[in-house]
């Protein structure tokens, strides 16, 4: 069997996209890919995104934000940005590890912008729905579609 894969899945804070990713692919790709979440801050643990990792049947209620600089020396393959902002300011990794971008809304930011518009909490809480799913789709495509973006 090949070595698994070494996946870092980074984010801003390591709140929630970041940490739904690694969920996913704790949960659908454990097979091929060891997966790690971290983020250029810490934030803590998104509790909408604990909420609708939940709903699906992921657990990560035991996570914690953990900062990208625990994971200099892990051997990383590749470190996937989820947010703009870790793209900007991801570090340097050393290495073969590749860093890829596949962007995904922030779900905190939209569901603030639709409190301030009046919507109801479960509206506001669709939108870490519908990342979750949008993750969750990119996740089942790994290790396969990183051939795809000419990183392997």
């Amino acid at each position: 069997m090949d070595k698994k894969l070494k996946v870092l899945f980074l984010c801003t804070g390591n709140s929630c996209r970041s940490q739904m990713a690694e969920g996913w692919a704790k949960q659908l790709r454990s097979n091929v890919i060891e997966a790690y979440s971290a983020g250029i801050e810490l934030h803590g643990l998104n509790p909408h995104a604990v909420k609708v990792m939940a709903e699906a049947g992921v657990d990560i209620s035991g996570n914690t934000s953990k900062h990208v600089d625990e994971f200099k020396n892990v051997g990383l393959d590749f470190v996937v940005t989820v947010c703009g902002h870790a793209h900007e300011t991801c570090p340097l990794f050393t290495g073969n590890c590749k860093v890829i971008h596949v962007g995904f809304d922030d779900p905190p930011e939209n569901a603030k912008k639709l409190a301030e518009q009046g919507a109801s909490e479960e509206e506001q809480i669709d939108c870490y729905r519908q990342v979750r799913d949008e993750i969750k789709i990119f996740v089942e495509t790994l290790p396969g579609s990183l051939k795809y973006r000419g990183e392997i």
